[in-house]
């Protein structure tokens, strides 16, 4: 037998072994961050204040946005997990997630939007260990299936370790108007990320024009606002491009978890900027050739308004009716939509097309899918009439 042809079995396994161990000491460093913020108002008025729509199982699945949020990403992160909420909803996010450690648990007294809640995630675990990388996932998404998600989000890992911050981009299907957009540059050579490209620009909602040139291209990405990144690196851009914002959190987390957190917290959270990560960091991040897209081929939904559920697969058809709701009691003849019912009174729909209907205790809206996305004005009227009771 000549052993030659075969190589150096020994040599091979050793290198194998090596980058073997190498892959598992990089998954290692992964933390998970679920921000779980913002209201929804336009799944106004299943979703409010209160209770807003990650608390909900808007797809008849048994689990809510949230849960099902947390189970995905256990697979990868095991209990390095990191939730950002409102202090008004830790008790709602502690009875869904009760693996969640005391220590795990980032509350905001007032939203800040998503630049300072990921920056705070960012600054606390780099404080803790600066060689960590974090993936965020916002808390309200609709993503199947999970083993096709986790192989981009491992990709994401892999291409972070080179010292990137990585989007997870949604591979377009149709040309839509309502999402923002990520122009995909040219291929990257990373072991473990066969897909991972580098990212030329971050383009803002376009034209349906625009957007049918953007997918005719081949060359463009949805922004979901996933985001893999070493701890340092996020900080890094965030301290260049939004000084005042860095230095508040970098304050906070240097008192997290010691006897000064709860006032240091009270005292800075409230005078810090609202902004965007995708503003704060992402963008020039872009620019400066630091960040790069894993394309995503799984299914994505954003749950954006009641339209969308519409869309959802899991969700009970009764004729052409999307009907979402514990024991609903729906009849339909003739007419198409979708229904989310909080009660157990009896809707009837004959012979009404594209209609919206969500009927709870103490609010009913009644629309149709093509003006889904108007429900936000309703919400800001009654805001400012007084109304807030039903928000």
């Amino acid at each position: 037998m000549n052993t030659e042809s075969l190589g150096t079995p020994a040599a091979r396994s050793a290198e194998e072994w090596s980058a073997q161990n190498r892959s598992v000491q990089t998954l290692d460093r992964f933390y998970a961050v679920i921000p779980a913020g913002g209201v929804g108002t336009r799944l106004w008025p299943l979703s409010r204040a209160a209770a807003p729509k990650f608390l909900h199982d808007l797809t008849n699945s048994g689990s809510t946005l949230l849960r099902a949020t947390y189970d995905r990403l256990a697979p990868l992160a095991g209990d390095r997990v990191v939730v950002v909420t409102g202090t008004a909803h830790r008790e709602a996010v502690c009875r869904q997630l009760p693996e969640i450690k005391d220590a795990d648990f980032v509350l905001e007294s007032e939203p800040k939007d998503s630049a300072a809640a990921i920056g705070l995630a960012a600054a606390i675990l780099y404080r803790r260990d600066p060689d960590i990388i974090m993936g965020s996932f916002a808390a309200d998404q609709v993503i199947s299936p999970d083993g096709v998600f986790q192989d981009a989000v491992r990709e994401a890992i892999f291409t972070a370790a080179t010292g990137k911050i990585v989007t997870i981009g949604i591979k377009p299907t149709h040309p839509s108007t309502g999402f923002g957009y990520i122009r995909t540059g040219e291929a990257l050579d990373i072991a473990g990320a066969p897909s991972a490209h580098a990212v030329v620009e971050f383009v803002e909602k376009p034209s349906e024009a625009v957007a049918e040139e953007y997918l005719a291209s081949g060359d463009y990405n949805w922004n979901a606002g996933m985001f893999v990144a070493p701890v340092a690196l996020m900080l890094k851009h965030l301290e260049q491009n939004q000084p005042e914002l860095y230095s508040g959190l970098t304050e906070i987390a240097n008192a997290w978890d010691t006897d000064q957190q709860q006032e240091i917290t009270a005292r800075i959270w409230p005078t810090l900027p609202k902004t965007a990560i995708d503003y704060a960091v992402a963008e020039p991040a872009a620019d400066a050739g630091d960040v790069a897209v894993i394309p995503g081929t799984f299914s994505w939904d954003d749950v954006g308004d009641f339209a969308a559920i519409g869309r959802l697969n899991s969700a009970k058809e009764v004729d052409d009716v999307t009907v979402v709701g514990e024991g609903a009691r729906v009849f339909t003849e003739g007419a198409s939509g979708v229904v989310v019912t909080d009660t157990k009174r009896v809707i009837a729909l004959i012979g009404i097309k594209d209609v919206v209907i969500v009927d709870t205790p103490d609010a009913l809206l009644v629309t149709t899918t093509a003006h889904a996305q108007q429900v936000k004005s309703a919400v800001d009227h009654l805001k400012a009439s007084g109304d807030t009771d039903v928000l």
